[in-house]
């Protein structure tokens, strides 16, 4: 009998939703850290024929030259899943049928590491991620119409995270500094998640880099034939950029922000496009409005992208506090489920 993999509930398994990645200097070596199952998903990771890969581009051409692929057992009747880790290399990295060395394997929700300083830890954690729903939705609603967003309706004192109080499902991955070029190499970071299909193939559910960018334009439309998620970063300057050159043009324009709004926009898209997440290896992470080097667990993103694609600031009035517990300084650093669950209120 079929698994029916390729259903369209099996796609939307919100097990292989990535909500989020982070890129930054850890205690002891560079930190991936992707979250999936967003506001407090059940089931834990996908454990039914499914990857999870952290890509590393090392040469700057958005393509992987490391993959660290994760695959999950289905949960044991504490919900604990044991994971194993494979390292892919060269051409091999983006292939998804070849098989890689196993670097690691452990159970969720307990660190594990080698000999060689590589550290995993995966399972429940706070979510650190805050937006106010009211200004993303009229920030994305002037972004699609070409129009300054109305924030008429916003009340500062009454801004609420809308994701306050959930918590995601993370895979933090230390890597030492060596690996990947030693202090001073810069490198680029995706994550993906794939299913396999009835076919025997794979397919590519989820990809994520630079927040908000799939939220905040329209990349994904079945009747134009547009799957932002289904497609490679290097082909994305050419598949995505007349859309992020349209729609920024428009939004910049009415802000009134940049006295020219095609350049503005052209300059838009070769930052955010290909969609590769870029840092220094051994460097402080930032992801500011000036400059954005990895991503820290504290960076108000929004606020940036928001800024980044209006070209003027809109604020949403809420910080870091904001978020579901608040991020450790040692590893696996993400506040852990039960550091906020236990001071949920009851009832």
């Amino acid at each position: 009998m079929s698994h029916h993999h390729d259903s369209l509930l099996a796609r939307q398994d919100p097990r292989l939703d990535i909500s989020d990645v982070y890129l930054f200097r850890g205690s002891s070596g560079t930190v991936f850290v992707v979250n999936v199952n967003p506001l407090s998903g059940e089931g834990g990771f996908h454990d039914d024929e499914s990857l999870y890969e952290i890509k590393v581009d090392t040469d700057g051409d958005a393509v992987e030259d490391l993959t660290y692929r994760f695959t999950f057992d289905a949960p044991d009747a504490d919900g604990t899943q044991r994971w194993e880790l494979r390292w892919l290399t060269g051409a091999a990295a983006s292939d998804r049928f070849a098989e890689g060395d196993v670097l690691l394997s452990g159970l969720t929700g307990r660190p594990a590491a080698t000999a060689e300083g590589l550290r995993v830890w995966a399972g429940a954690a706070g979510d650190p991620f805050w937006i106010e729903g009211s200004v993303v939705t009229a920030v994305k609603t002037g972004i699609a119409q070409g129009t300054a967003p109305d924030l008429s309706g916003f009340d500062p004192a009454a801004a609420v995270n809308l994701f306050a109080d959930t918590y995601v499902h993370s895979i933090v991955l230390e890597v030492p500094d060596r690996v990947l070029g030693g202090a001073g190499a810069t490198i680029g970071f995706w994550a993906a998640t794939v299913l396999a299909t009835d076919a025997g193939g794979w397919r590519q559910i989820n990809r994520c880099a630079h927040p908000l960018l799939n939220t905040l334009f329209d990349l994904e439309d079945t009747e134009r034939h547009i799957d932002f998620n289904a497609t490679e970063p290097v082909e994305d300057r050419e598949r995505y950029g007349p859309e992020l050159l349209r729609a920024t043009e428009g939004a910049v324009a009415a802000t009134g922000a940049a006295p020219h709004p095609a350049a503005y926009a052209a300059r838009l898209r070769d930052l955010l496009l290909p969609d590769v997440l870029r840092y220094e290896v051994g460097s402080e992470a930032h992801f500011g409005a000036e400059a954005r080097n990895g991503r820290a667990l504290t960076d108000c993103v929004p606020e940036v992208m928001f800024e980044l694609v209006l070209g003027a600031p809109v604020g949403m009035a809420l910080d870091a506090s904001a978020a579901a517990g608040a991020p450790r300084g040692e590893f696996p650093y993400l506040s852990a489920h039960e550091d906020f669950s236990a001071h949920e209120p009851k009832g």
